[in-house]
This record gives structure tokens, sequence and C-alpha cells, in this order.
């Protein structure tokens, strides 16, 4: 949808499209200098400062690569292209709660690194019993990509039903959606993939994979 201009988020449109279908898809989200130094966040040389993600929680958190094969790195106010993002992510965390009143407190977000052949099964992003993760956010970072790159995040219904929607990670594309609702996954691709993912959390959100 255009719920963008000019590297200008239109809050308005994000807002009225959570309200009918609980998530949005926002082309060229990001400046475009942004848009590339973030880029260069997961660059060969900086790729060494990312560590494997896990899964689970306390004690019985681990690696799985056949579950999920991505490397992340947290952002970091103290980088600029870091601190830039956060920035807009702030503006948009008070903008949504203002229309909204979805009880937006924090944000947290990581690079992640996903390589060839990599995936991250069906999963809910939102902590069973716990008000943590509200709002998911996917920016995507490559300067290019094919259809035939695959790599799609698909965003799932409850149950069996099919898939509600099977997003294509152009450059620039941010998708946010409701975290207690959308069971999602992400697919293979033929090529490494760069991201951010990211949540928006209530009040006593904590950090975790």
């Amino acid at each position: 949808m255009e719920a963008c201009h000019g590297g200008v988020l239109d809050i308005d449109a994000i807002a009225g499209q959570l309200t009918s279908t609980g998530f949005v898809v926002v082309e060229n989200s990001l400046p475009a200098l942004l848009l590339a130094s973030l880029d260069d966040g997961c660059s060969d040389g900086e790729a060494l400062h990312f560590a494997p993600a896990r899964i689970g929680r306390g004690s019985e958190r681990k690696r799985d690569a056949l579950v999920r094969g991505d490397l992340i790195r947290w952002l970091d106010d103290a980088r600029e292209a870091d601190h830039g993002y956060l920035a807009l992510m702030e503006g948009l965390r008070v903008s949504l709660n203002e229309r909204l009143c979805l009880g937006l407190f924090s944000y947290e977000g990581h690079y992640a690194i996903y390589g060839t052949g990599s995936r991250y099964e069906r999963h809910l992003d939102a902590h069973a019993g716990q008000k943590n993760r509200l709002l998911s956010t996917v920016v995507y970072l490559d300067s290019e990509w094919a259809l035939a790159d695959g790599g799609e995040l698909v965003l799932h219904g409850t149950g069996e039903q099919p898939a509600i929607a099977r997003i294509l990670p152009q450059p620039g594309l941010m998708v946010l959606f409701l975290s207690e609702e959308f069971p999602h996954e992400v697919l293979k691709a033929s090529r490494p993939r760069h991201s951010i993912a990211g949540w928006f959390s209530g009040r006593g959100g904590s950090r975790s994979e």
C-alpha cells in the first residue's frame, strides 16, 4: 500500500490498515541514505559481530538452525544508523498510540541475516500468557531483490486456514502486524537476505529472541 511519501510514513494510512486488517505493508518506508547505512550494518565485515539466533525461553533457549537459521545483532542506539532507525520507530510508536491507543511502551529490534537456504518455521512473536510484544515490524534492507530469490514472509491466520499474505522482501519494504494474531514464517531464499526485525511491546516487555 502507499503509506509513505518521500521517506515520511503516512501514519493515518498505516493506522487505518492496522485497524481494518491487522497488518500493513509499506513501500519505500525509509530514506534512501538510511536504508543504505543500515544495509551496510550487515556487510561481511560487520557480520563478524552477529550471533546465531536461538529459540525458546529461559533455560530452554537453544540454537536449532533447522527451525530458525538467521544470525542476529541487536540494534544499538550508539551506532549512527541504528540511532536514526530507532528514532523513526519511536516517532511511529508515539503516533500510533495517539491514533489507536495500543499501549505501545517500548521498541526493540535486531538485524537479521538469513543465509542461502535458511528459514524460520511458523511461530508467534508474542509469548503465551504475557502482554509483551504487541506490534511486530520487519524492514528489508537489501538493495535489490527478485521474485526468483524467494525468502518471502508468510502471514497465517488461525488454525489451518490458507495463508493471509505472502510478502516478497523488497528493498525498503516495511511490514507491521499485530504480534498476538498472526503466526508467520520466513521461507528459504536462494541468496542471503538482510532485514531488521523488531517489536513494540507493552509495559513490562523484555528482550528475548
